[in-house]
């Protein structure tokens, strides 16, 4: 286990937990802001990443379970991501649609930004949020982030407009 939460914990994803990304992943619905469900291969591709993640700085996306059912509902975690000309650290979160509107989110993202403060030693941490995803831009909103820049990423064939939300460790400054 990374990280415990008051109804999550968060932990490292592996092999097994692919048919449960699967159900988040090939959900068109949920993916509608990455423009659609990915293939099998893509879900693997996207599992291999995280693990890859792992072995190369000990966070990504981890796999976040609720406690009441241990069952892998979404997941949530710290990745580095490009941005405009540097790289940034980003929380990213992508549920399972069956657990949206239940706090679980802001939950685990609450707790990615503790994370990457008190044990990564941070001094700022992101979310980069397509402009179309008023849900995800809510749950950075409710984490204390402020939208302060924007940019346009070029995925799957498509130019997405994304706002960059921050928020800096206690006492430091832009």
């Amino acid at each position: 286990m990374i990280l415990e939460t008051e109804r999550l914990y968060l932990r490292k994803m592996n092999q097994a937990d692919f048919h449960a990304l699967c159900e988040i992943l090939q959900d068109a619905e949920t993916m509608y802001a990455y423009e659609g469900a990915f293939s099998g291969a893509e879900v693997q591709e996207w599992l291999d990443r995280q693990i890859s993640r792992y072995q190369k700085w000990n966070f990504g996306l981890w796999g976040v379970i609720l406690k009441e059912t241990g069952k892998l509902i979404g997941q949530c975690g710290l990745t580095m991501q490009p941005w405009k000309e540097t790289e940034v650290l980003e929380i990213g979160y992508l549920f399972n649609r069956a657990y949206w509107h239940k706090g679980c989110a802001t939950e685990a993202a609450e707790g990615c930004k503790k994370y990457a403060f008190e044990t990564l030693n941070a001094r700022e941490v992101c979310s980069i949020i397509r402009d179309t995803n008023t849900a995800s831009q809510r749950v950075a909103l409710r984490c204390g982030m402020t939208k302060t820049d924007s940019w346009t990423k070029h995925y799957r064939g498509v130019d997405m407009p994304h706002d960059r939300y921050v928020i800096l460790r206690q006492g430091s400054v832009f």
